[in-house]
């Protein structure tokens, strides 16, 4: 028997689906792009949909196909993808396409267990790849279904430890028909009614079935477990400018920004140690910070006009576009 939850959704969907760029409308005879489907759902990674469109448009317009990403050069990738943080994500997109283009003629596997054996892909990746792009009964779970299936169960363990439980809801409720547009559904529930805070709950369409609704405990949940405070860290970076070229460095493959075009900085710890590029006159200029996922970084912003010998690193002309975000503020200190 269909669930009576997941046939009004559907409904709902149907109707008010969003119009995004790399989606198939509901009741369209065409199938979804699995190459565009993955791309999308690595850039969502821990990002809005908001931040993510604008990459998404340059990426398609620069590499259409899996195969025209596997061929690109990485700094190339690199430098589209600054700005959109967590780095990692675009190494591993570099290496999924390859691997995809090399190994598998170009064409995506279409289970959750192929897919998550691709570099990059997790559990949610892999659900969602096959939900949307194959139509697999594949059960998908980010932040958005986390919260519509707590409050639709009145799930009161706060995550993460609820995470099975919420699982299992959103097993019991995933279709064999149309799953995919399940799967979207409830995402677009989760970002346009089922929201955070303040949930439009007299237009929901899974009101009825809604028991933190009933309870009037919608708006606490789901409920989260106090997150630790994140350490502080300090270090130094150095801008160099020589005319109209800046001193700049590739950071090394693995480790933080791994991959990506920065200024020279020393270490970054509680007692980093300054580690100028080369001697000179370095000027103060300010501080920036940074928040990554297990700290938080300031970095004093040190300058020179002096061309020097640098030990590391090489001049030449910047767009500040192709940095990360943190060297991207420490640039827009001197402009």
């Amino acid at each position: 028997m269909r669930d009576p939850r997941a046939v009004a959704l559907r409904d709902w969907y149907d109707r008010h689906a969003r119009d995004l760029p790399w989606r198939v409308p509901p009741g369209s005879a065409d199938r979804p792009d699995p190459y565009r489907i993955w791309l999308s759902e690595v850039m969502l990674q821990q990002t809005t949909v908001a931040a993510v469109k604008g990459y998404f448009a340059r990426f398609t317009a620069a590499w259409p196909d899996v195969g025209a990403l596997a061929a690109a050069a990485d700094a190339n990738v690199m430098a589209a993808w600054a700005g959109l943080g967590y780095y990692a994500r675009a190494r591993n997109l570099l290496a999924c396409a390859r691997v995809v283009a090399g190994e598998m003629d170009g064409h995506f596997p279409q289970t959750e267990a192929e897919l998550r054996a691709l570099p990059g892909i997790g559990p949610y990746t892999s659900a969602a790849i096959a939900a949307i792009a194959f139509d697999q009964p594949a059960v998908v779970v980010d932040g958005n279904v986390e919260r519509v299936i707590s409050r639709l169960a009145a799930i009161e363990t706060p995550l993460p430890a609820s995470k099975p439980e919420i699982r299992a809801e959103a097993a019991a409720m995933t279709p064999e028909e149309r799953p995919g547009d399940h799967a979207q559904a409830m995402m677009d529930l989760g970002a346009t009614i089922c929201t955070p805070r303040n949930p439009a709950c007299v237009i929901c369409p899974l009101a009825v079935h809604c028991a933190a609704r009933a309870k009037g405990t919608a708006t606490s949940l789901p409920r989260k477990a106090p997150k630790a405070a994140r350490p502080e860290r300090r270090g130094y970076v150095y801008l160099a400018r020589r005319g109209d070229e800046w001193l700049t460095e590739m950071r090394p493959e693995r480790g933080l920004l791994g991959g990506m075009r920065a200024f020279p900085t020393s270490d970054w710890s509680e007692t980093p140690a300054p580690a100028p590029p080369f001697a000179a006159e370095w000027k103060p200029v300010g501080e920036v910070r940074h928040g990554f996922t297990h700290f938080r970084l300031t970095l004093q912003v040190l300058t020179t006009g002096a061309a020097g010998n640098p030990d590391r690193g090489t001049f030449g002309p910047l767009d500040p576009a192709s940095l990360p975000t943190l060297f991207a503020k420490a640039h827009a200190l001197l402009t």
